[in-house]
């Protein structure tokens, strides 16, 4: 028999018995209120209206409070500033104290290797080195494409360099971030790129747990879970691999190549299930080669963003070229904005950031600044900041757009039908095709008017060779200098502060005192309302009246004449 829930229903005698127990509880309180008696907020008895000069001392009145008010809110700015100032030196300090400990700094010496290694590591030229360790040392190159932008994502110099390689290297293209176009784009995108290299449908697992932690932080949490974090198309890469793994009949190891923030760490932590590799929406984050193993016979190899070579447009240099957040915007950055709004539909991009109509690409960012709340000292919008922010949404995983690919297809010079063919022989074609069909069919794809159309600026040049690459030797001195001086950080941050607010505070502390003063003291109106302050001005004028020539003292001033 089912067992039955038990019922909320009460006896006459106990739901009256309930009842009046509150009527007693409530008389108990009114008797206890009566007792203490209330206590009645005593009233302004104002100004008697048979006072001489009411209105003009309520003015007053009026005008007492407004002031203080003012004087509150200045007072309280200047402590939030001093809290700002405190906090940006403490964490100044910790941050540095971290470094020291994780370094094991010993002696300047040291330290001072270990910076020029730092410089190294993140210099052009060491970013090449690595990425042609990686080429040279794979059995199979995965170039990873922007599903978005796949055409402005391939390299003319790295598919050359892998394809004229020699020896039995396979080159597969690998179409990331197929969850922001729409499935009748996608489509076409694999039919043209199947016709060059074999081409694999790729969607990356957004949400990785990290192999060093057991449980998710609080802060990881946060993260937005309302995007599907499951991975397509890992199945398909791995069964080509392990295809290819059969026919050499040996371990091989497999190199991930692409541009800055088109998913290739993603795609190694998707292929291993879980977070082997940092990943970020900073361009650029892997410096350098990293090794992870699949299984016993597939190594993948992690390898740093190609560089983008300066002769490329600036629609490619924006998109594709390593930004470092933390300098001051330049130029380019906006230049850069400027070319992404040239290269889409105006009317699309008003309505996906619910923005008016704008007449440039200054008041556009303008109008983004304000909605979004990025607003500098005095509601000033923070254009520079804005810009970074929005070339960051457009290479990162925030923004749905998609380009068409050519009409006619042609083969580019250095891909011959002999080469072709040689990319194609040892992977099931037919399977892959299938494949990717599934992965298409399952994945939930955005509709093409949610979508952005963009027009694509085609290849993008790289710089793979490490003798082409030309350093901004400047940004590099720069950056060793500040290394250099860790020690005196804390006085130089404190300096460049003062000298900011020094003339403010100032200001604001005499502006304090001469309110604090007049309601203090009944100044008379014949008075001048700064005559208590004014010793400087007296002092700049007596200087100026100096300064009068002869005949201009000498000369009679007939509107000072007396009745």
């Amino acid at each position: 028999a089912e067992l039955k829930k038990a019922s909320k229903r009460l006896t006459c005698h106990k739901r009256y018995k309930i009842q009046k127990k509150i009527r007693e509880h409530h008389r108990k309180v009114r008797k206890e209120a009566k007792k203490r008696g209330r206590k009645k907020p005593k009233k302004d008895p104002g100004v008697p209206s048979a006072a001489p000069f009411k209105e003009e001392l309520l003015r007053e009145a009026e005008q007492r409070k407004q002031r203080l008010e003012e004087l509150k809110q200045k007072q309280k700015l200047n402590r939030q500033k001093e809290h700002e100032k405190k906090r940006k030196l403490e964490a100044k300090k910790n941050a540095a104290k971290i470094k020291e400990k994780a370094e094991g700094k010993e002696s300047s010496g040291k330290s001072k290797a270990k910076t020029n290694k730092l410089l190294d590591k993140n210099s052009k030229k060491s970013l090449c080195r690595e990425l042609k360790k990686v080429i040279e040392a794979s059995d199979v190159v995965l170039e990873v494409l922007d599903a978005r932008d796949p055409m402005g994502c391939r390299c003319p110099q790295l598919e050359q360099a892998v394809t004229c390689s020699g020896g039995n290297k396979k080159l597969l293209l690998v179409l990331n971030k197929i969850d922001l176009v729409p499935k009748e784009n996608l489509e076409k995108w694999l039919n043209y790129l199947k016709e060059e290299f074999p081409t694999i449908a790729f969607k990356s697992a957004t949400l990785m747990k990290d192999r060093t932690m057991e449980q998710f932080t609080k802060r990881r949490a946060r993260v937005d879970l309302s995007r599907t974090t499951e991975c397509f198309g890992s199945k398909c890469l791995l069964k080509l691999l392990q295809d290819h793994v059969r026919t050499q009949n040996k371990a091989i190891q497999v190199g991930v190549v692409g541009f800055p923030n088109v998913g290739k760490s993603s795609i190694i932590n998707s292929l291993k299930g879980v977070r082997a590799c940092n990943v970020g929406l900073t361009r650029g984050v892997t410096k350098s080669m990293q090794i992870v193993h699949i299984d016993k016979q597939t190594k993948i190899l992690d390898s740093p963003s190609i560089i983008a070579d300066p002769s490329n447009n600036v629609l490619a240099l924006a998109l594709r070229t390593i930004l470092n957040t933390e300098e001051t915007a330049s130029p380019d950055v906006l230049e850069g904005v400027d070319a992404i709004l040239n290269h889409c539909s105006k009317q699309q991009v008003m309505m996906h950031y619910s923005i008016p109509d704008f007449r440039n690409t200054e008041e556009f960012l303008t109008l983004l600044a304000q909605k979004r709340g990025m607003l500098k000292k005095g509601g000033v919008p923070d254009v520079e900041n804005i810009a970074k922010v929005l070339l960051c949404d457009w290479t990162g995983a925030k923004i749905s757009y998609h380009s068409q690919p050519p009409e006619s297809h042609r083969l580019p010079p250095y891909l011959t039908e002999d080469i072709r063919a040689k990319m194609q022989e040892c992977f099931n074609l037919k399977n892959l095709e299938e494949e990717n069909k599934n992965t298409v069919q399952a994945l939930k794809c955005p509709s093409p008017a949610s979508s952005i159309t963009f027009q694509s600026a085609g290849m993008t040049n790289g710089t793979i060779q490490e003798n082409k690459v030309i350093e901004e030797a400047s940004e590099w001195e720069n950056l060793e200098t500040s290394m250099e001086g860790e020690e005196d950080e804390e006085e130089d941050i404190t300096e460049s502060d003062d000298d900011q607010d020094d003339v403010e505070e100032e200001k604001d502390i005499r502006e304090v005192n001469q309110c604090f003063i007049r309601l203090l003291l009944p100044i008379p109106s014949h008075y001048p309302a700064d005559f208590l302050f004014s010793e400087s001005e007296h002092s700049n004028s007596l200087s100026l009246n100096l300064d009068k020539t002869a005949d201009e003292d000498d000369a009679y001033d007939f509107n000072t004449d007396y009745v």
